[in-house]
């Protein structure tokens, strides 16, 4: 009789936690679950607005809702992640170059473009307003891709194993360019010499004096070490990063209303703390390799005639992708 009650309490033990974890099961099913995803570790200026932007929708939905954010490329690489959202699968938002996007988009690459902004300055009243509008517009209807959002705010700059200061030091310059043709279009307007090289082959091709110049901005000079090659910096500010923070559109359809308000009002405000942090560990990071003694920094004298030389070819290469207007809207911005 004895083992027949504990037998039957046992059940009933048994069917009780049964039920809670089918009630937390079910609890756990019903809350949405927002994924995003990032090359990078937990500390990377990408990661910290991700997460700024989780802090963000909690407070403006208001109501239960679950973030998984995978870092590390544990969900591929960023051309990988706008595929994702482009097909509403796996990854709902990440921060993701412009380049990436030119599947869906020939002007999206435009926001990487050389000297393309004055100054930081501009760089910020631009992303502030709607200059570049029209490319998140074309974005948002050929890729199903929303940008709710800018981080950014790298300062790339020359990275070389003699001084640059001038156009006469500048001259003939052989420098390592990323592959797209408008990056070596404006680099052989400025009077360089450049050469397209895989990243992962640059610091042995300064090493051996393949080429003389890289170009990039602190964070790839510190992770590549590249200050023990080429630690002459040159500052030609000719390019601040945007990266834009991207939505899949259509898990931003199936969402609530009011989450879909607090993920556009979220997208924006994380984008700025982005840039506020990224330019601010950019410069610092600079400033930190030079106290050290790993590197040299060079005003560059004559940097109005780079943007002067550029000029030309940007609006060139505006014309060729259909974004004379987005040019101009950005030149306009004062």
């Amino acid at each position: 009789m004895k083992q027949r009650s504990l037998h039957s309490s046992f059940l009933i033990l048994l069917a009780s936690l049964m039920a809670l974890l089918f009630s937390a099961c079910s609890e756990r099913d019903n809350t949405i679950v927002l994924r995003g995803a990032s090359q990078f570790d937990e500390d990377h200026s990408f990661n910290r607005t991700l997460r700024k932007f989780e802090d963000l929708v909690k407070e403006y939905y208001g109501k239960p809702i679950r973030f998984e954010i995978y870092a590390n490329s544990e969900l591929g690489l960023e051309k990988d992640y706008f595929v994702y959202m482009n097909q509403g699968l796996s990854v709902d938002f990440a921060i993701v170059s412009p380049s990436h996007m030119s599947t869906f988009s020939k002007a999206a690459p435009i926001m990487d473009m050389p000297f393309l902004f004055r100054d930081q300055d501009h760089w910020n009243k631009v992303l502030d307003g709607d200059a570049i509008e029209p490319i998140a517009n074309e974005v948002a209807d050929k890729a199903d891709v929303e940008i709710i959002g800018y981080a950014g705010g790298g300062t790339r700059h020359l990275i070389v194993n003699k001084p640059v200061r001038n156009m006469a030091e500048l001259k003939g310059l052989d420098i390592r360019v990323m592959g797209a043709p408008i990056q070596t279009r404006i680099f052989q307007a400025i009077s360089a010499a450049p050469t397209i090289i895989a990243y992962n082959e640059i610091y042995n091709a300064i090493q051996t004096g393949v080429i003389d110049a890289a170009e990039n901005e602190a964070t790839g000079i510190q992770q590549m070490k590249f200050y023990e090659v080429g630690p002459e910096i040159s500052l030609t500010q000719h390019a601040i990063t945007i990266r834009p923070l991207c939505f899949s559109g259509k898990t931003l359809r199936s969402l609530p209303e009011d989450l879909q308000a607090a993920v556009i009002k979220a997208g924006k405000e994380a984008g700025v703390y982005g840039r506020m942090i990224e330019s601010k560990l950019d410069a610092e990071l600079l400033s930190q390799m030079e106290a050290e003694g790993i590197l040299r920094t060079h005003v560059f004298t004559e940097r109005e005639k780079l943007l002067q030389l550029a000029d030309p070819i940007k609006k060139a290469y505006a014309a060729e992708v259909g974004a004379t207007d987005v040019l101009e809207r950005i030149n306009s911005v004062r």
